[in-house]
C-alpha cells in the first residue's frame, strides 16, 4: 500500500502546530524515514526562529507618544442613560491607532520607537528593513536557499538583470572569504528586486539586496541597521540601493561593504 505523501501546507502546519494531534503525530513518524523532508522542516523551524528574533523586541517596545495620545478618549457628554458616552469618530480613531500599530510593527515600521526627522534617510530606511526580511527568511533554507546557483552566474545575472531592467552582476568576494552560493528574484514595492547570497566556510551566510525602486537624488554615504539579529550596511549608488545583511559584527560587515562598493563602482 502506498503510503501518502506530505504536502508543502502540511509541513508548515506541521511546523506551526495547527494540525490535529493524530496527523501531527503521523508525520512525526513519517519524517523520520523521509529525510529531504525532514530537512525542509529544520529550514522551515531556522526561518521561523530568525523571523521571530527579528520582530519579537519590536513588541516589547512603548507604543510611540503621537499614536497613544489617539487611542486616549477626549471627554464626552452622558448618552440618554446618564453614562459617559464615546462618540464615534473616536472609535474610529482608536481603531485607526489600532491598525497602523500592529501594520508598522509587523513591517518593523516602528522598530525605533519613532520616525526619522531626515526626509532622505527615511526614504532609504525600507531598504535596510527589506533587505533584512529577506536574509532572515532565506539564508537559513537549506534545501533551496537561491533560485539559480552559482553554477549558473551568468545564467543568473542575465536574468536577473532582464527582469530588473538594467545591468547587475554579483561582486566576487574571495578575497573576504566569501563564496557565491546564487541568487534569487524577489517583490519590492512596486518592482522586482535582487538578491544575491554568499557563504565563507564556516557556512556563515551573508546577503546583498540590490533595488532600483530608490527616489533621485539621495544621499550616497553608507549608513548601519541592526533589524533584531541581522546587521546591515546599506547605500545608494545612483538608481540602485544596496544593502549587504548579515549576523557578521559591524567592522566585518562594513569591511565586506567597502569590497561589495568598490567592485560595484569599478569601470
Amino acid at each position: 500500500m502506498n503510503k501518502v505523501l506530505i504536502t508543502e501546507a502540511d509541513l508548515h502546519a506541521y511546523v506551526d502546530g495547527q494540525l490535529p494531534v493524530d496527523q501531527h503525530a503521523q508525520i512525526d513518524a513519517d519524517l523520520a524515514s523521509l529525510p529531504q523532508e525532514a530537512e525542509r522542516v529544520a529550514s522551515y523551524r531556522a526561518q521561523k526562529l530568525a523571523l521571530r528574533e527579528l520582530f519579537d523586541p519590536v513588541l516589547d517596545e512603548p507604543v510611540p507618544e503621537n499614536l497613544g495620545r489617539l487611542a486616549t478618549p477626549p471627554r464626552t457628554g452622558l448618552d440618554l442613560q446618564g453614562r459617559q458616552s464615546l462618540p464615534r469618530w473616536s472609535m474610529q480613531r482608536i481603531a485607526a491607532s489600532v491598525a497602523i500599530t500592529v501594520v508598522s510593527a509587523a513591517a518593523g515600521w516602528l522598530a525605533h520607537g519613532q520616525y526619522e526627522p531626515d526626509k532622505q534617510l527615511a526614504q532609504t530606511i525600507p531598504l535596510a528593513r527589506q533587505a533584512a526580511i529577506a536574509h532572515a527568511v532565506y539564508s537559513p533554507d537549506v534545501r533551496r536557499p537561491v533560485e539559480i546557483s552559482a553554477e549558473h552566474e551568468d545564467q543568473l545575472v542575465t536574468w536577473l538583470s532582464k527582469r530588473l531592467g538594467t545591468s547587475v552582476r554579483a561582486p566576487k568576494l574571495a578575497a573576504q572569504g566569501f563564496e557565491l552560493v546564487g541568487g534569487r528574484l524577489l517583490p519590492g514595492n512596486s518592482g522586482p528586486v535582487a538578491q544575491f547570497m554568499y557563504q565563507d566556510a564556516n557556512g556563515q551566510r551573508l546577503t546583498l539586496y540590490v533595488s532600483t525602486e530608490i527616489p533621485a537624488n539621495q544621499d550616497t554615504a553608507f549608513r548601519f541597521a541592526q533589524e533584531g539579529p541581522v546587521n546591515v550596511f546599506y547605500w545608494i549608488d545612483g538608481k540602485f540601493g544596496y544593502a549587504l545583511s548579515a549576523g557578521l559584527d559591524k567592522a566585518t560587515l562594513a569591511r565586506v561593504s567597502s569590497a561589495v562598493y568598490e567592485q560595484i563602482n569599478r569601470r
